[in-house]
């Protein structure tokens, strides 16, 4: 048994690394590659996969470990930066695209029950799927992204309130509100044990393990399983607890070994996941349902992107950051199979609807794959479409009472934070341009000139007059937007000095060959230091040129 189960194992390893070299060789995401190997190796072709269980157990591992190293990211001051938004914008997705699910659904015939099931699962994205690509894209840390987590982990909370009530509807035991009011109890119980457990006790164990690398990977490890597994018997599932676990290690100062050491074990296991995953495939479910899921897969593909946008611009986010944020939520959830499930269980739902959703759910993560890594590039095409939603000011009525800033800075987060003092030390008219109401409105408190804007719109920089700037500076690592920057820059025939912020080395050439004059690269430079060259260079472009020339040649040897 233990030899066929290795063979079983070898078999689907083996399949997987040969998908994902040719996928390699396409340039194509290796998620789909993993499902194709689900496909290749689950009973839709050749079978090879007779232990579910033991497969789907160890996917299991995979997703603790990759919500385990999101909490890791989650530090509170992040959490803080984007809760607000996170929580409301969470709470209005859920709502709005549970309605149109519902609508959707009783058109295609479904009765009320069956059809706010599968509402409320068409509702919820997967935390799994979007942590994994934006994670790939390096995109986690980036405002998008920590807003796109926070919505997740608001979705994971509504979901698993949603399953205690129907568990509770289905036992008699108590009313759904008290079956939930209890959960929200204990839910704020974790957290506050949690919390004094991180600031009292975590430090001083992980303070000792950190002597030994062995010892700090094997006691990090037993805090994840122990508190994943803990909290299952409080009704929350092994998801929460994960990230729960990564959470209260984030401010330790050790969650960057730790991470390194577990991201080997989560890639592996999460493999399997997808893996999973594309078993689950059934030609036979496509075939006979093919309207029901054309028309699911279209309103998650599109239906939820654009509520995602509409929600956000309402408490008002710029329809760039609403559709980088719309795209990730276009896919189903594992959430949805357990909702559907639980009817199914309680002969609320069909068995077939589940074939629908695994349909469903192989369609949109195939497709939102691509969505979520060219989104950048797919908002530059359709950016015309949501031009109305920007609200540029009116040029002729405003610009004649506003002087022209002779600096320009876009992006006021983190690094924009640590160069303001050095650009108020140069006594010029300036101004903080973003697109964070959160930002502006600090800003506003500190009276210091700002404008809520996108670097990436022409008519907004024309409004605002950067090319009449004698020194622009971008802190946003955004390739495309300071690709438009640059190129607005030397369109209008500016003489502004311009610094851009990017994220790589590689990146900073592909700058300077479209014409930046310096480059900022944070894993080189971080903002007290550009604040320094700043007091040095001040406006002049020739002592950027300067720095530049030297900054060039270290990157062409390094």
């Amino acid at each position: 048994m233990e030899d066929f189960l290795f063979f079983e194992i070898a078999i689907v390893i083996v399949t997987a690394g040969l998908v994902s070299f040719i996928a390699r060789l396409l340039k194509q995401p290796l998620i789909i590659a993993y499902i194709a190997t689900g496909l290749l190796v689950g009973p839709a072709i050749f079978g090879f996969t007779g232990s579910s269980d033991v497969f789907s157990m160890l996917s299991q591992i995979g997703i603790a470990f990759l919500l385990f190293l999101v909490g890791l990211h989650l530090n509170w001051r992040n959490i803080k930066d984007v809760g607000k938004i996170a929580f409301f914008a969470g709470l209005g997705q859920v709502l709005f695209s549970s309605l149109a699910g519902f609508t959707i659904s009783r058109l295609l015939g479904y009765g009320i029950t069956e059809g706010a099931f599968i509402a409320l699962a068409f509702a919820f994205s997967s935390t799994i799927i979007i942590v994994k690509l934006l994670s790939d894209k390096e995109d986690l840390e980036r405002f998008y992204g920590r807003i796109s987590v926070g919505i997740l982990i608001v979705q994971d909370l509504i979901a698993m309130l949603a399953l205690l009530g129907i568990s509770a509807f289905n036992s008699g035991v108590g009313s759904i509100g008290e079956v939930i009011g209890l959960s929200v109890i204990k839910l704020v119980c974790v957290v506050v044990a949690l919390w004094l457990i991180a600031k009292f006790i975590l430090p001083h164990v992980f303070k000792t393990a950190a002597r030994n690398t062995e010892l700090l990977f094997i006691v990090a490890i037993a805090w994840c399983f122990a508190l994943a597994s803990g909290l299952t018997f409080l009704g929350f599932g092994i998801e929460t607890g994960a990230l729960l676990a990564g959470i209260s290690l984030a401010g330790s100062g050790f969650h960057r070994e730790i991470e390194s050491r577990i991201k080997p074990l989560r890639d592996f296991f999460l493999i399997l996941f997808f893996i999973v995953l594309g078993t689950q495939l059934s030609f036979d479910a496509f075939s006979s349902s093919v309207v029901q899921i054309i028309a699911f897969s279209s309103f998650i593909l599109i239906g939820n992107p654009i509520i995602v946008i509409f929600v956000l611009r309402v408490f008002g986010y710029h329809p760039r950051t609403g559709f980088l944020v719309g795209v990730t939520m276009a896919q189903v959830s594992e959430f949805s199979f357990i909702l559907l499930a639980t009817g199914i269980a309680s002969g609320l739902v069909q068995v077939q609807t589940l074939s629908i959703a695994t349909m469903v759910a192989m369609i949109t993560i195939t497709i939102s794959s691509y969505l979520i890594k060219y989104n950048e590039y797919l908002y530059e095409r359709i950016e015309p479409i949501f031009r109305w939603l920007e609200q540029v000011p009116d040029k002729a009525s405003e610009r004649a009472e506003r002087p022209v800033p002779r600096v320009l800075m876009f992006g006021y987060h983190n690094m924009g934070h640590s160069i303001l003092p050095a650009i108020e030390k140069l006594k010029q008219e300036y101004l903080i341009v973003d697109f964070d109401p959160a930002v502006i409105d600090d800003l506003e408190a500190e009276a210091r000139p700002h404008m809520y804007g996108d670097m990436a719109n022409r008519d907004f920089l024309s409004y605002i007059g950067a090319e009449h700037a004698k020194l622009v500076v971008s802190t946003i690592p955004d390739m495309s937007a300071n690709q438009d920057l640059i190129e607005y820059l030397i369109m209008r025939r500016s003489k502004a000095a311009i610094v851009v912020t990017v994220k790589t080395a590689n990146d900073a050439q592909k700058m300077y060959q479209l014409g930046a004059t310096f480059v900022i690269v944070p894993s080189l430079m971080g903002g007290e230091l550009f604040a320094q060259m700043l007091k040095q260079k001040q406006l002049k472009k020739s002592s950027w040129q300067a720095s530049a020339k030297v900054q060039k040649n270290t990157l062409k040897s390094s």
